[in-house]
């Protein structure tokens, strides 16, 4: 992106030169007779250098947030389409700490010990916005990140077309939205948080849940046309909802309300 602002930064520049040489009368060319033919000829070869550099691959950064003494957070993650990668294990005194594809767009606010954060790509700047090659270039937005495992969370994730691996085994996540579209999704739930609430919300998705040895389960579904598979070995069926035998007493335990309507949801 910054070679980008450098050669728009000289157009402009030289550009600008022109004008103000034509106006002293250094020059007595009709400058706008040459700027548009100039304009569009450097705009036909951006736009042909952009499309090879966008079948060459997205460019991945290392980004992070601060916890800032935070002792908990709520994290709303907005990703339209590509691949996520969550697990646990951010680098110390890091809410949050990976890679992501042309950057990442972090909204912090600090609350006394909350730290409420949204998450989402970075919109490229003008004129850079307006070009193909910033449109994910063929791939999506490519994110990899890990949290911080040793912080309550409350996480939301707004996820579009997505191939999306969720692993929270190691986090304290207590409350937990995962609202998706045409998405492909793996997510294995917390193994060690006390009592964790779920709620998926889906369309045309596929969605994998990974209830961790150990964790009790209350499950209710709500779909139209979704096929949904529950391991009954596990959470036998009574009273239209599924749920462990030891639920009651369990120290973790999960309590997942699932609303789909095409697609599928596997839980097990």
């Amino acid at each position: 992106m910054r070679s980008n602002r450098v050669f728009w930064a000289a157009i402009l520049v030289g550009l600008g030169f022109l004008f103000l040489a034509n106006n002293l009368g250094l020059m007595s060319l009709n400058v706008w007779s040459l700027f548009w033919p100039a304009f569009l000829i450097l705009l036909g070869i951006w736009f042909l250098v952009g499309t090879t550099r966008g079948k060459s691959g997205l460019v991945m950064e290392s980004g992070s947030i601060d916890l800032e003494g935070a002792t908990r957070a709520a994290v709303v993650i907005k990703h339209g389409a590509g691949r996520l990668s969550v697990s646990g294990g951010a680098e110390s005194g890091q809410l949050v700490s990976g890679v992501f594809a042309n950057g990442l767009d972090a909204r912090v606010k600090k609350d006394g010990d909350l730290l409420n954060v949204v998450m989402q790509p970075e919109t490229p700047p003008f004129p850079e916005v307006i070009f193909p090659w910033t449109w994910m270039s063929g791939r999506g937005f490519e994110w990899d990140f890990a949290f911080a495992k040793d912080l309550p969370l409350d996480l939301i994730f707004e996820i579009g077309a997505v191939d999306a691996h969720l692993d929270l085994s190691e986090l304290l996540v207590k409350d937990l939205a995962l609202k998706t579209g045409a998405s492909s999704t793996d997510l294995k739930l917390p193994a060690g948080a006390g009592m964790t609430h779920l709620k998926v919300e889906s369309g045309v998705a596929s969605v994998k849940i990974q209830i961790p040895q150990g964790v009790a389960a209350r499950i209710e579904t709500q779909s139209g046309l979704a096929s949904i598979s529950v391991d009954q070995s596990r959470f036998p069926k009574q009273n239209g909802y599924y749920q462990s035998p030891d639920y009651e007493t369990a120290e973790n335990k999960v309590e997942i309300r699932i609303e789909t309507g095409v697609g599928s949801v596997e839980i097990h």
